[in-house]
């Protein structure tokens, strides 16, 4: 694997992601955040830059292992790379961020729409790094 590429996909997709997760985990929804302002840490109003960063560069980590995990499972011949970008992006947020999502919907003051649309955020972080990756990588 060509390191640099590898490097340049995870900072573009981290980039572009930070967008779709700021119109999905932040806008769409928004005000179903206010619905229980008790489970969030933080005050209304006041800075969140410093958490904005770190969930950005978890989200980032997240990106890496997508495209990690692409690389490895590419097969030629038998989908398009577009059917396996979708269909690889479909099962990681099945498998991660569905679950954990939904059970804080369940356990937690989580408006469940906030759940639908951080699983949106999820599935279209995946898709944008495999293009990206698609891209860059191949």
């Amino acid at each position: 694997m060509n390191w640099s590429r590898f490097f340049l996909a995870v900072v573009a997709s981290g980039i572009v992601a930070s967008f779709t997760d700021w119109f999905f985990m932040g806008m769409l929804f928004h005000d179903r955040y206010l619905d229980n302002p008790e489970i969030w840490r933080g005050e209304p109003g006041k800075p969140e830059g410093s958490r904005i960063m770190k969930s950005a560069l978890l989200g980032t980590l997240a990106s890496a292992a997508f495209l990690i995990i692409l690389r490895h499972l590419s097969t030629p011949n038998i989908l398009s790379p577009v059917a396996q970008v979708v269909h690889l992006a479909v099962i990681a947020t099945l498998l991660g961020p569905v679950p954990i999502l939904f059970q804080n919907v369940v356990w937690m003051k989580f408006h469940p729409l906030l759940g639908v649309s951080h699983t949106l955020g999820w599935l279209t972080r995946f898709i944008a790094t495999g293009f990206i990756g698609i891209w860059l990588l191949k």
